[in-house]
């Protein structure tokens, strides 16, 4: 399941090959009136990333078909495979050493501003962290959750909204893949439920 080798060797190189590179911010046509509702009253400071994480059109000569998501947690950049040898590809803020997925799984269940519930691990690890937290944009799940599959069973790994937008680009979260909310958006909306995942 984990990619090794040669394999990842030749992955990160085509990777490392992209060229063309277009910034292009998430299309606002993607919010729905809720989304833009919350977001215009999120309650953390609206920061940029630096301007290599933002939204941008480039080519890529991965060997993934189109319409497969590809993390590279190295670089903190999150693929989505289109059609002629192009993806979009969004910064992200990527697990720290030790708690970052690695490997193969599936979309398996799709949530619009999920709540959210600590594990026990993550509670022992963070003091005062709550039971649970509520839709909404103060929700460290951002305004989408994508639920990462192996089979039938969940990794308990996610690609997910964040309120830290200053954070993307780094290696900080408890091993979920994090996103701009308005990142997240536009992702959700172009995969589908059984979305290939790659995160190396």
């Amino acid at each position: 399941m984990i990619w090794r080798g040669v394999g990842a060797a030749l992955l990160a190189l085509c990777l490392g090959a992209c060229q063309t590179v277009t910034n292009e911010p998430a299309p606002e046509a993607a919010m729905k009136p809720r989304d833009k509702q919350l977001l215009a009253n999120a309650p953390y400071q609206k920061v940029l990333p630096p301007e290599i994480y933002q939204r941008h059109i480039v080519d890529y000569a991965g060997p993934q078909k189109p319409g497969t998501i590809v993390v590279d947690t190295d670089k903190k950049f999150l693929y989505f495979v289109e059609n002629d040898g192009k993806a979009i590809r969004y910064g992200v803020t990527v697990g720290e050493e030790g708690l970052a997925f690695k490997g193969e799984a599936k979309v398996g269940r799709k949530t619009e501003w999920p709540t959210w519930t600590p594990t026990a691990e993550i509670k022992e690890r963070i003091a005062g962290v709550p039971n649970f937290v509520g839709p909404g944009p103060h929700n460290p799940m951002g305004a989408r959750a994508l639920y990462l599959y192996q089979g039938n069973k969940d990794t308990l790994f996610r690609i997910h909204g964040t309120n830290q937008p200053e954070y993307i680009g780094q290696a900080i979260s408890s091993g979920c893949i994090r996103m701009l909310n308005e990142d997240v958006i536009d992702l959700y909306n172009r995969v589908p439920q059984g979305t290939e995942v790659v995160v190396l």
